[in-house]
């Protein structure tokens, strides 16, 4: 058995993917195929949540308060986010839906991750780990969930106080959807 060396950046994407998964059925595959990374990454990543309390005994429910309170109070701290240099790139943060409707951005104060095929420009963060962009690319869900995690790891109080509200809803959504998932699995 490998030894614990605590939890990564990308642990977090898996458990968003999750998240946004919802009460739909996943495989190691599909996850890998979303997120840009191996099946031995997921597999290790399942692991190291199930570890630290993100996830249930069996690795299939994401333990929704235990990683809602990381995400709130721990996340900006274990992996840190600082606004660099103004290139193109995919917004992120304040700047991506759903918070881009609420905060108005000009290029000085917009987040995006870099990328040549971006359409924006702004201040570059760095994703939470090297594929967030391209899975994000296939999952508009996703994507959201990774721009507010972005908004708590870099925005000012006002950003990461409108990201911990809006997270705290879609769990709350997510949870209620799972729940009648089981109760029609029982009807």
């Amino acid at each position: 058995m490998r030894p614990f060396n605590g939890i990564k950046p990308q642990d977090i994407a898996v458990l968003l993917k999750l998240v946004a998964l919802s009460d739909k059925k996943w495989r190691h595959v599909d996850l890998a195929a979303a997120l840009g990374l191996s099946q031995t990454e997921i597999s290790f990543s399942l692991n190291r949540s199930r570890t630290v309390g993100f996830l249930d005994s069996a690795k299939k429910k994401v333990m929704k308060a235990a990683l809602l309170e990381f995400l709130i109070h721990g996340l900006k701290y274990a992996f840190p986010a600082r606004p660099g240099p103004v290139s193109r790139g995919m917004p992120t943060a304040h700047s991506a839906a759903p918070l881009a409707s609420r905060i108005v951005s000009t290029e000085a104060d917009m987040y995006v991750w870099p990328s040549d095929k971006g359409k924006a420009r702004g201040q570059t963060i760095e994703p939470l780990y090297n594929n967030a962009p391209l899975a994000a690319e296939k999952d508009t869900e996703l994507y959201e969930l990774l721009a507010l995690a972005d908004a708590i790891r870099a925005g000012r109080a006002r950003e990461q106080a409108l990201a911990i509200r809006e997270l705290e809803t879609r769990f709350r959504k997510a949870d209620k959807n799972e729940q009648r998932g089981n109760a029609d699995a029982y009807s």
